[in-house]
C-alpha cells in the first residue's frame, strides 16, 4: 500500500487547479465575450408563449366536450331512470348496445357520469345557462341557439378569428369594401392563419341569402378555402323587442338597438370562439392596416410571455367603440354571460368596461387606483390599426362623425417597385405630377381626368414577358367614386398562334389583343394569365365608355417569374 505525503498531495491539487484554470478561463472569456445568444431566447420565450395560449385554448375546448358529455349522459341517465313502460327499455337496450360499442375509455366517462342519476338529479346544483337569462329561447329550444344561415368550410384551429356584425342600413353598405381592405391588407401566409366571420344579424332570411351571395360572389376563393365564414341567426334566438325594459331614459328604438347588438355580439362571440385562439371584434365599415394580423399576434404573444406578472384580458388596437378588441377565446365566455345577463340594460362598450371594473376595481381604493388597475388588464397599442370610415349608423338618425387619431393618415395607394420592366402610356391626361409611370412604379398614384371610350394604359414590356398575375385596384378612400368602369384587362401574346386552341378560347378585339378579365362593381381587375399564353408583348387597359368620373390607379401589381409581392 503507498503512502501519498501532504507535499504530494499539494502538488498534485495544484496541477489540477492549474489544467482546470488552462481550461475554464479561456471558456468563462469566451462566454464574457459573445454573450448568450438573446434571440434563441426571445425566440424560445416566444414559441413557448404561443404553446401556452394554444393550451389554454384546447382547455377551454375539452371544457366544452364536458359540458356536453355531462348533458348527454344527464338525458340518458334520466332515461334509464324512469324506463319503466317497454318503449323505454327499448331505448335502455338501445343505448346499452351503443355504450357496448364505445371505446373502453368513453364508456367510463359516461358511466361515472351516468351512475346514481335519480340521486343526481336530487342532490346536483342546477347552475345558470342561457336559458336563465333568455328564458325566451325556451320557446324553441331545438333551434334558437342554430345558426339560420351557415357558409362555412370547417376551418378551425388558426391564430386569430376576426368578428365582423353587419345589419341592413337605410343607405350605405361598407361591408364589402371592408372585407376587400382586411383580405388586401393580409400575405398568403395570414391568410392561412386567420379566419373571417361575418354575422349578418338579421332575420329575413331572403335578406341574409343575397348578401351571402354578395360575399360570394366577389371572394369565391375565399370563401372555398375557409377563411370567410358566414353565419345569421334564426328569429328565436331574439326576445320579443316591444316588452323590453326603457333603461337609461333611453328612446325605446335605441334600446331595442342596443339590446339587439347586446345579443349579435354575443352570438358572433359564441359561434367564433372555437375557431381559434385569439378573437377580435371588428365592425363591417373600417380600414386596416398592412400586416395587421402578424403585428396583433407579435404583440398578444409578447404581453403573454409576462402574464404570469401582468396577466391581460383584452388588448385595443383602435380607440373606438368596440372596434379592434383582442380577447382570448379561452375567456370570452365571461363576456358571453355577461352581455346575456345585462342585454337590456346598458350599450355593449359599457357593458366590457363594467366587466373590466368588477374583475379589478376596489371601492376601498380610489379612482386613480382602478384606472391603474384596468390598464393592466385593458391594453392598448399604439398606433391604432383599424380605422372608422362609416359615417351613417345602423341605428336610425345617427350620425357617426368619430376618427381614430391614433391609426394616422390612411395611405392613398399600395406601391409596388419590381413591376416588370416596361413603357408605359395613356390618352389620359393626368392631373399633375399624379402620372402612370409613377403609378407604375411605385413613386405615386396615377390620377387622371375624365376617361374616355376607346382610351388605353399601356403597359408594353421592355422584353417579352411570362406574366402571372395581375391586380389593379382604382379609387382610394378619399375619392372611391374615381374608379374605372366598363373597363378590360387585355393582352398581347408574342409568339402564340392565332389559330391555337388557347387564342380561340379568349375575346378578342378588332387589332388582336384577348381579353382576360375586367374591372369589377368595386374597381378592381384582379385574376392569373393563362401559363398557355407564354410570354407576352404588352398588356394594357382598355376603357369602353365615357367616365362621368375622374380616374385613380392606386395599384398595379404584375407577377413574373421574378417578382413575389
Amino acid at each position: 500500500m503507498v503512502i501519498k505525503t501532504f507535499p504530494a498531495l499539494l502538488r498534485r491539487r495544484g496541477c489540477l487547479f492549474f489544467a482546470a484554470t488552462i481550461i475554464l478561463v479561456p471558456f468563462t472569456v469566451f462566454i464574457l465575450i459573445v454573450g448568450p445568444d438573446l434571440k434563441i431566447e426571445q425566440n424560445l420565450s416566444q414559441k413557448l408563449a404561443e404553446c401556452q395560449m394554444r393550451v389554454q385554448y384546447l382547455e377551454a375546448m375539452y371544457r366544452t366536450k364536458q359540458e356536453d358529455v355531462s348533458i348527454l349522459s344527464q338525458y340518458l341517465g334520466l332515461t334509464a331512470a324512469n324506463s319503466n313502460t317497454s318503449d323505454n327499455n327499448s331505448v335502455l337496450s338501445n343505448f346499452n348496445s351503443v355504450l357496448e360499442s364505445l371505446s373502453p375509455e368513453s364508456k367510463a366517462i359516461i358511466k361515472n357520469l351516468t351512475m346514481s342519476s335519480q340521486q343526481r338529479f336530487s342532490s346536483s346544483l342546477r347552475l345558470p345557462t342561457a336559458y336563465h337569462f333568455l328564458p325566451h329561447l325556451l320557446d324553441d329550444p331545438a333551434s334558437s341557439l342554430k345558426p339560420a344561415y351557415l357558409q362555412s368550410k370547417g376551418r378551425t384551429g388558426v391564430s386569430i378569428v376576426l368578428g365582423i356584425p353587419t345589419v341592413k342600413r337605410d343607405k350605405q353598405s361598407y361591408l364589402l369594401s371592408t372585407l376587400d381592405n382586411l383580405i388586401t391588407n393580409m400575405d398568403e401566409e395570414e391568410a392561412n392563419d386567420t379566419m373571417i366571420v361575418v354575422f349578418i344579424g338579421e332575420t329575413d332570411l331572403e335578406y341574409v341569402t343575397e348578401i351571402a351571395k354578395q360575399i360570394q360572389q366577389r371572394f369565391q376563393e375565399y370563401c372555398d378555402n375557409g377563411l370567410i365564414e358566414i353565419i345569421s341567426p334564426p328569429a328565436s334566438y331574439y326576445p320579443d323587442w316591444n316588452k323590453l325594459r326603457v333603461t337609461l331614459n333611453d328612446p325605446i328604438e335605441r334600446v331595442k338597438w342596443r339590446s339587439k347588438q347586446n345579443l349579435d355580439f354575443a352570438f358572433l362571440m359564441a359561434y367564433s370562439q372555437i375557431k381559434g385562439t385569439f378573437y377580435v371584434q371588428l365592425e363591417d365599415d373600417i380600414l386596416s392596416k398592412r400586416g395587421y394580423i402578424t403585428i396583433m399576434k407579435r404583440f398578444a404573444v409578447a404581453k403573454t410571455i409576462k402574464q404570469d406578472q401582468d396577466p391581460w384580458f383584452l388588448i385595443d388596437f383602435c380607440m373606438l367603440g368596440f372596434i379592434g378588441k383582442m380577447f382570448k377565446s379561452a375567456e370570452l365566455p365571461y363576456l358571453i354571460t355577461f352581455f346575456q345577463m345585462f342585454y337590456n340594460d346598458k350599450p355593449v362598450d359599457w357593458l366590457l368596461d363594467h366587466l373590466i371594473s368588477t374583475k379589478v376595481c376596489n371601492w376601498d381604493k380610489d379612482m386613480k387606483h382602478c384606472k391603474t388597475e384596468k390598464a393592466k388588464l385593458w391594453i392598448h397599442y399604439k398606433p391604432s390599426l383599424f380605422q372608422h370610415i362609416g359615417m351613417t349608423s345602423s341605428l336610425k338618425g345617427k350620425v357617426q362623425k368619430l376618427k381614430d387619431r391614433q391609426f394616422g393618415k390612411i395611405p392613398a395607394f399600395y406601391p409596388h417597385k419590381n413591376n416588370p420592366a416596361a413603357q408605359v402610356r395613356t390618352q389620359i391626361m393626368p392631373y399633375k405630377s399624379y402620372t402612370l409611370n409613377k403609378a407604375y412604379t411605385g413613386e405615386s398614384f396615377f390620377w387622371g381626368l375624365l376617361p374616355q371610350s376607346a382610351d388605353y394604359l399601356e403597359f408594353i414590356f421592355n422584353q417579352p414577358t411570362v406574366i402571372k398575375k395581375y391586380l389593379f385596384r382604382s379609387g382610394n378612400h378619399e375619392h372611391p367614386s374615381d374608379r374605372f368602369y366598363n373597363t378590360t384587362v387585355e393582352v398581347l401574346p408574342d409568339q402564340l398562334s392565332e389559330e391555337s386552341i388557347v387564342w380561340q378560347q379568349y375575346n378578342t378585339t378588332t387589332d388582336g389583343y384577348l381579353i382576360i378579365g375586367g374591372f369589377n362593381a368595386f374597381g378592381i381587375a384582379e385574376g392569373n394569365v393563362d401559363s398557355r399564353m407564354g410570354k407576352l408583348r404588352e398588356l394594357r387597359l382598355h376603357v369602353h365608355s365615357e367616365s362621368e368620373n375622374w380616374v385613380i390607379l392606386s395599384e398595379i401589381f404584375l407577377q413574373d417569374d421574378k417578382t413575389t409581392s
